[in-house]
Formats: structure tokens, C-alpha cells, sequence
């Protein structure tokens, strides 16, 4: 079938809105020309796709950057008081004034730019690799966007143990900023290592994440994304776990216009496992979307996909889930659950969990609910004095704490629990 004119005309703007860097080493650009060459074959996404019927893309395509509500002073801070490797990002440029010292025991980090101009790097593994091998057999087309222009990011490497996180900040001043961000990311064999991410970022936002966790290695993430009632974001997250390996990743989302949060996962070695969660809290014009799909390409491995979404005043939830099982991957263990509580009449929650499974020794499973806060609950509480608000608000934690759960760090997790209760404070104050 002929590619729609809209959809090549859509795609070529963007490249031309965004032109590729340029003296970089051989290999990078002959990853950006492949990954551009990918993006005008496929088109931009348009809201007649399979998985994007649900999701309106057209201002993330649009090719001027919808306005956005800059408030770099008003994201509150989050994990303050855990030890971290700060590092800053102002409308998607980095900024190492505000930034840590990156040098740290068992880790390399350097900005995207240094490590793509360097014609023997590691990098050249993973940069443009794990997002291709992402794109079938559901074209991605913003990700392969983000790999033929994106000049901003980090390239990280966890040699060992490290101590601290890595917390990167997304600060957003100028109204219609319009960032793309790449970070590239690999866990060597018995490393361990843990990104953090918080802020708006910008009034429109592309930041894509290629992670390689080797052989009995660990890569825990945990993301909170930002205040900003006008944000309109796309993510993506492609990972390639190894045997005996961990990938554990976490996003809340408070807010925004459009968010949409995809994630690849890739089980190649045995006895690997990996956990997808996440939690969003919308009001009003409020579209959330995560998009998950796990391949299970090996023994013994596990995957839980765990998803929560609070809506009201007509706000909308969204969540498509696969796991593919291929053949010889057996005693497979596949979890997926994903739920909205709808605090009104006129929000919604549209789910599409999927199962594609072709061993016969495994333990699959997905399902998916919506509904109203238990009325039985609300009762029990108020009638020993709890206010209705505040009842209200405790149920709604108990809601999407399933999801929390998956956060490994108790810290970590702690505040994000603390960024959930503020949220539903200021709702109550209008």
C-alpha cells in the first residue's frame, strides 16, 4: 500500500525543522541517514494507525511546537535528600553550569555530541541499534525521528556497582521550546545502576532511551514528569536485557496536555526479568498514553507490566500492552495488569492488553479493569470520621501503590508516594 502524501509530506517537514548534526564520526551518521531514511518510508504517525487510534499525534508533528506554560521555579524538588549525580537540562540543552561533576567510581558519562564524533566508541553498539530492531513489528516513527536529529543527551556506561543515581532535571523556560534528547545507556556484566528523571522539559518534548543491560546486570529507572499543564510529550525506551539480568523502570505523570510514554523490551538472555509501571494522575484536557511492548526471546524469563491511571473532569487514559512469546522461549512468566479509576462521568480509560504466545510452557496473563472509587470503602472510612476528600485521596493512593511497589529503592519510592499526596492537595484547592 502506497504511503499516504500527508503522512512522507508530515515526515519531511520535521527533518527539516530539525537538520541533522553534522561532522560527526562514519558510524553515527550512518546511523542518523538510516534512521531518517526509516522515518520518510514510514511516515509520521497519524491517528488512523493501529496504535495510534487512540492518541491524536498531530502536535507532536505539527511542525511549529504548540506554546507551552514555562515554569522552571515551580517544579518542586524531588529525591532531595538522596545523594545523586545531578545533571541539567535547560529547554533540552545541557547545561554542565548547573550540573554535577559526572566523574564516579564504575561510571562513564559524556554528553551525546562528544561520544557520536569519536570513530572507536562502545556506543556504536547500542546508538541507533536497539531503536531499529524496536521498529518491527510496530513502526515507531518519533523514535526514529529522534535518532536521525537528536544532537542533545547523555552516553552513560556502569562498569560495576555504583553508588549513587544518576538524576537528570529537565528545566523549561522558554515558552515554545521544542527539545529532542537522546540518552545511550549500557550496564556491563554484574553492573548495577540507577537513572532518575524529573521536570517539563519543554512545551513540546522528544526524548528517546536505548538501554543495554548485560549478562547479571541491573538498571533500575525511575521518572517523574513534571507539573507543566501544557507539556506534550513522547518517550520512548528501547531495552535489551541479558541472562539473569534486571530492567526495572517506573514513570508518574502529573499533568500535561499529551503524554505519550512507548517502552521495547527485548528478554534475549535466560532468566531475565523486567518490570514496566506506572501511574498517571490527570485532570481536565489530559490525554495519557503508555504503549508496552515485551518480546520474550529466551528461557525462563519474567515480565510484569503494571499501570495505573487516576482521571477526572473528562481527562483520558490510555494503555496498549503486548507480550510476545516466540518459539523456544519456554517457561515464560508474563504479567500484565492495567486500571483506571475515573473519579467522574466524563473521563475515560481505552485499553488494548495483547498476548501473542507460540511456546506451550508458559504462564501468561493480562487483564484490565475501570471504574469508580468503591462506594462500600468510602462509606467505611467517612463514618469514622475521615473527611470525604480526604478519604477520597486515600483511596486513590491505595489505588496506584500496586504500581508503585515496583520501585525496588524504598526511598525512592517514598517520594514519589509524597509527589502523588501534593498533587491531590492542590486539587483540592482548585
Amino acid at each position: 500500500m502506497a504511503l499516504p502524501a500527508k503522512k512522507r509530506d508530515d515526515a519531511a517537514a520535521l527533518l527539516a525543522a530539525h537538520p541533522a548534526p553534522v561532522g560527526e564520526s562514519r558510524w553515527a551518521t550512518e546511523a542518523r541517514e538510516q534512521a531518517a531514511a526509516w522515518f520518510l518510508e514510514t511516515g509520521a504517525p497519524a491517528a488512523r494507525d493501529e496504535y495510534w487510534r487512540f492518541t491524536n499525534p498531530a502536535t507532536l508533528i505539527s511542525a511549529e511546537p504548540p506554546k507551552g506554560e514555562a515554569q522552571p521555579a515551580e517544579e518542586p524538588a524531588i529525591w532531595s535528600d538522596v545523594e545523586r549525580i545531578r545533571i541539567v537540562f535547560v529547554d533540552g540543552v545541557f547545561r554542565p553550569d548547573l550540573s554535577d561533576d559526572l566523574a564516579e567510581e564504575n561510571l562513564t558519562i559524556e554528553p551525546l555530541s562528544d561520544a557520536l564524533s569519536v570513530d572507536i566508541h562502545w556506543a556504536r553498539d547500542v546508538f541507533g541499534l536497539l531503536e531499529g530492531r524496536g521498529q518491527a513489528p510496530v513502526p515507531r516513527p518519533l523514535a526514529s525521528l529522534n535518532t536521525a536529529v537528536a544532537r542533545q543527551g547523555m552516553v552513560i556506561r556502569a562498569t560495576g556497582k555504583v553508588s549513587r543515581p544518576v538524576a537528570m532535571r529537565y528545566l523549561h523556560e522558554e515558552d515554545d521550546c521544542d527539545a529532542v534528547i537522546r540518552h545511550v545507556i549500557r550496564v556491563d556484566e554484574g553492573a548495577s545502576f540507577t537513572l532518575l528523571e524529573n521536570g517539563p522539559a519543554a512545551a513540546r518534548f522528544n526524548k528517546c532511551m536505548e538501554v543495554e543491560v548485560a549478562d547479571g546486570a541491573e538498571f533500575h529507572h525511575v521518572r517523574s514528569q513534571g507539573r507543566e499543564h501544557e507539556r506534550r510529550a513522547v518517550t520512548h525506551i528501547f531495552a535489551r536485557v541479558g541472562a539473569n539480568a534486571l530492567f526495572k523502570t517506573f514513570t508518574m505523570t502529573a499533568n500535561g496536555r499529551l503524554t505519550r510514554n512507548e517502552c521495547v523490551v527485548e528478554m534475549t538472555g535466560d532468566n531475565g526479568s523486567a518490570h514496566i509501571a506506572g501511574c498517571c494522575l490527570g485532570d481536565g484536557s489530559f490525554l495519557h498514553d503508555d504503549t508496552v511492548f515485551i518480546t520474550h526471546d529466551a528461557e525462563h524469563c519474567e515480565s510484569r507490566q503494571v499501570f495505573k491511571k487516576v482521571l477526572r473532569n473528562g481527562a483520558t487514559g490510555v494503555f496498549q500492552g503486548k507480550i510476545l512469546v516466540k518459539p523456544g522461549a519456554q517457561k515464560t512468566d508474563g504479567y500484565q495488569i492495567s486500571q483506571g479509576l475515573l473519579l467522574d462521568d466524563n473521563s475515560q480509560f481505552l485499553a488494548k492488553p495483547e498476548l501473542e504466545i507460540y511456546a506451550d510452557d508458559v504462564a501468561c496473563s493480562h487483564g484490565s479493569t475501570v471504574g469508580a472509587v468503591d462506594p462500600t470503602a468510602l462509606f467505611y472510612l467517612t463514618s469514622r470520621g475521615v473527611p470525604k476528600d480526604a478519604a477520597q485521596d486515600m483511596l486513590v493512593l491505595a489505588f496506584v501503590d500496586e504500581a508503585v511497589q515496583e520501585i525496588a529503592d524504598e526511598r525512592l519510592a517514598d517520594d514519589i508516594r509524597a509527589r502523588l499526596q501534593a498533587w491531590m492537595a492542590r486539587r483540592r484547592q482548585g
